[in-house]
């Protein structure tokens, strides 16, 4: 990173609870929800991705989800990279629940990343889950993160459209419109309908 490449990390929070929001809100994401992260903090200092990860970028990004999070009550899900297959660190009680398989590793910022590694360290009984289907997510660094987004995935851009130095995407997933031409989507379409 040259010397013209320094990071505030007050605006860096600030711009992720900001992205973070702008999501919620087109989403219609509820409490209870899951809203996948996939970061690369090398990305962020402006590297290429895998090669310069700090746990002090990660803290930054955390700070700016859960400010976010405490308003809206949604359960945030960090990607690792893929030397630990992308597998997803989320609290215990909220994989339990949705009956996700568990892996065993802890990751850590050469074999998981900087921000697996650091909200493993923060969420409250953190674990690994395989795979999920979040409502919503925000790759920042070009992660992919889309093997774990619901179908079908709708994508929104952001006002801010990177964060440090990294390409930032996201997208919510809507249910299968299904039924072809007589098909209804709304309530307000159903009014009077008949079906023979």
């Amino acid at each position: 990173m040259s010397e013209q490449q320094v990071l505030n990390f007050t605006t860096l929070a600030i711009d992720v609870e900001k992205v973070v929001r702008e999501l919620a809100e087109a989403a219609g994401l509820r409490a209870g929800e899951l809203l996948i992260l996939g970061v690369s903090t090398s990305e962020v200092q402006g590297q290429y991705i895998g090669t310069s990860g700090t746990l002090e970028t990660a803290e930054a990004i955390y700070r700016g989800v859960e400010a976010a999070r405490r308003d809206i009550g949604f359960h945030p899900v960090y990607q690792c990279c893929e030397h630990l297959n992308r597998a997803l660190v989320m609290e215990r009680g909220v994989a339990e629940r949705l009956g996700l398989e568990l892996v065993s590793a802890i990751p850590m910022p050469r074999a998981g990343g900087s921000m697996a590694a650091y909200a493993y360290r923060q969420l409250a009984d953190a674990c690994l889950a395989e795979t999920v289907q979040a409502h919503a997510g925000i790759d920042i660094g070009d992660t992919f993160i889309g093997m774990h987004l619901r179908r079908v995935a709708v994508p929104v851009r952001p006002s801010i459209r990177t964060i440090g130095f990294a390409h930032v995407t996201m997208a919510y997933s809507r249910p299968k419109l299904i039924g072809g031409s007589r098909a209804v989507y709304t309530v307000e379409e159903s009014a009077g309908g008949t079906c023979d």
